[in-house]
């Protein structure tokens, strides 16, 4: 199998690297642009037999006012991909986000939820695994929620830093979610690709928590003194809505991986190694 890495050098594409280790073409932007088809063609070729997708417009707030943008990397660019995958007979791996659902739910998110984004971001993404769908293109497209890592900008090192320098936090209590390890995300994408399971799957940590609980809980790790408190979303208010529930159901990976590990352990070994 000849796997190409789109994107190896950012949070979710280096623990592919790391996962993966030999044997894999790694190409960033602007070698490939998902704005600019030629660039897609150009990298993947006949021979070609995986593509794993970790490149995405992610500026959620960002996306209100640059829609247009939003729409072109997360939605054609991915349609664009996938039909090149068809052409080339590779399969195409790609990444969907909990923002595709409306965010109101009691209950986890199945995976034959319907789409219902409330924002630029997530109708981007819903573009996205709509035209994935209708490309023809063989394809394992898994959604997941609130990635973090030892490395790049995420939550978890900006939670951790914050705690170093501050007395007290503020943290919203109010939207419920499943933290997700890049390196946990990346194993298991993989182990559901090696079974040769194609179509729509979630995969996040297990559980599920506040952003309030996931800071909390990251502070006592790092052995800080700073204190978290709840607050609600209001309190903060962003361009872009946030979900106040937004946690997928594990069901379908779990019946064929077992079950995910609790987002507290993939949490503990993420704290151990920060960069």
């Amino acid at each position: 199998m000849t796997t190409l890495l789109i994107s190896p050098d950012g949070m979710l594409g280096r623990a592919f690297v790391e996962a993966l280790g030999e044997g894999i073409t790694g190409v960033s932007y602007p070698q490939i642009d998902l704005t600019k088809p030629e660039t897609i063609t150009a990298h993947l070729t006949p021979g070609v037999t995986r593509v794993i997708n970790c490149s995405a417009y992610t500026d959620v707030d960002g996306a209100e006012t640059n829609e247009a943008l939003a729409n072109a990397i997360n939605g054609h660019g991915v349609e664009a991909l996938a039909k090149r995958c068809r052409e080339i007979g590779a399969t195409l791996i790609h990444f969907g986000t909990d923002y595709v659902f409306d965010g109101n739910a009691t209950k986890p998110y199945p995976v034959s939820a319907p789409l219902a984004p409330q924002g630029a971001y997530g109708r981007s993404k819903a573009l996205g695994e709509t035209l994935l769908r209708e490309s023809g293109a063989q394809h394992l497209y898994v959604r997941t929620s609130w990635l973090y890592a030892p490395w790049a900008k995420n939550f978890v090192r900006t939670i951790a830093s914050l705690a170093k320098t501050k007395s007290e936090l503020k943290v919203v209590d109010d939207q419920r979610g499943r933290p997700t390890s890049a390196e946990h995300l990346a194993r298991t994408t993989l182990a559901l690709s090696e079974r040769g399971k194609r179509g729509t799957w979630h995969v996040t940590d297990g559980g599920e928590c506040s952003w309030f609980d996931f800071a909390r809980e990251i502070v006592r790790l790092g052995g800080s003194s700073c204190v978290v408190h709840p607050c609600t979303t209001a309190e903060f208010p962003r361009p872009a809505k946030r979900p106040a529930y937004s946690v997928l159901d594990l069901a379908e990976t779990e019946s064929v991986l077992g079950a995910m590990p609790d987002w507290r352990e993939n949490l503990a070994s993420v704290m151990a190694r920060l960069e």
